[in-house]
């Protein structure tokens, strides 16, 4: 066996936890299964999300080859349609969707996002950056959506949504992913129509063109998101639309930022305070609105309410 195939075998005789980068939920931008949501719901989401930080961290890790990483990728979606038991993220996954009759079917959209992470590492235009979040985003709320029985009718509003929390991530990381992974989020198209090139990202700080395609690109993300702003009224689970609200009111504050920070030398994160602060902001907003709704006649009411 050669010294690739050595290393190969290696990386298979791990189980995919081994892989994990140490980030859990707590850390994410955005709360995940938090205590809105009713108990009964949080497990399988919890499930649902350690799969997919696994097969993500799978992804991008630094010294993983391309190979091996689709190989991982692989074997974590063969464990979670029953063909292995070697991981046990996949195992738990497979079983909570088992008991609640839900289909494996976003797992494996994300799964198919994260072998696009390894494959392909530049997007052409807005469009195909959307076309990616179709893959990588936009299932994890679909998921959450069908986990309490909600309406197909409101996953335009979650695909807004999503898609824009997925592109504040690129944007934060946008440094970070161009260094460690020569990965592209940012359109090749607003880069050049800004005058920039790619190799810019790399720098320690954004020249004057960078930051406007990036500004830019922040803004447009914001009117992305302002198509979900309604969202949370349309869902019929109050909890669940508590928690979208808040989701929705980070978000807008995230994108205000990155319209104004160079996120190439400046951290581009809420405080907890603020974090704080916002969660409440959005409870009581989202209960509001809620509450607003009852009192709609029903042609008043928001499309898919």
């Amino acid at each position: 066996m050669n010294d690739a195939g050595k290393h190969d075998a290696q990386t298979l005789a791990l189980a995919a936890k081994d892989w994990r980068s140490g980030k859990g939920h707590r850390d994410e931008n955005f709360p995940v299964a938090s205590f809105l949501i009713h108990p009964r719901h949080r497990g399988v989401i919890r499930a649902f999300y350690n799969f997919v930080r696994t097969a993500d961290d799978i992804a991008d890790h630094a010294t993983l080859q391309p190979a091996e990483k689709l190989t991982l990728l692989d074997r974590i979606e063969g464990g979670l349609l029953g063909a292995n038991t070697h991981d046990a993220v996949a195992v738990r996954l497979r079983a909570a969707l088992a008991e609640r009759n839900l289909s494996a079917k976003h797992a494996q959209d994300l799964i198919a996002a994260f072998r696009l992470d390894v494959t392909k590492l530049r997007y052409r235009d807005w469009d195909d950056l959307i076309s990616y979040c179709a893959l990588s985003a936009m299932p994890v709320g679909r998921f959450v959506c069908d986990v309490h029985g909600e309406s197909r009718s409101v996953w335009p509003k979650n695909d807004a949504l999503c898609a824009a929390l997925q592109i504040i991530n690129h944007l934060q990381d946008c440094r970070d992913d161009y260094r460690n992974l020569d990965r592209v989020y940012i359109p090749q198209d607003a880069i050049t129509a800004s005058g920039t090139s790619v190799e810019a990202l790399g720098a320690e700080r954004a020249t004057p063109a960078l930051l406007d395609c990036l500004h830019k690109l922040a803004a447009r993300t914001g009117r992305l998101l302002s198509e979900s702003d309604d969202f949370a009224v349309a869902i019929a689970d109050r909890r669940l639309g508590l928690e979208v609200a808040v989701i929705n009111t980070l978000a807008h504050r995230l994108t205000r930022i990155l319209q104004t920070r160079d996120p190439l030398s400046q951290r581009v994160a809420l405080a907890l305070p603020a974090v704080a602060g916002l969660t409440l902001r959005g409870v009581l907003g989202g209960a509001s609105r809620r509450l607003g709704r009852r009192f709609l006649r029903p042609s008043q009411k928001p499309r898919g309410a």
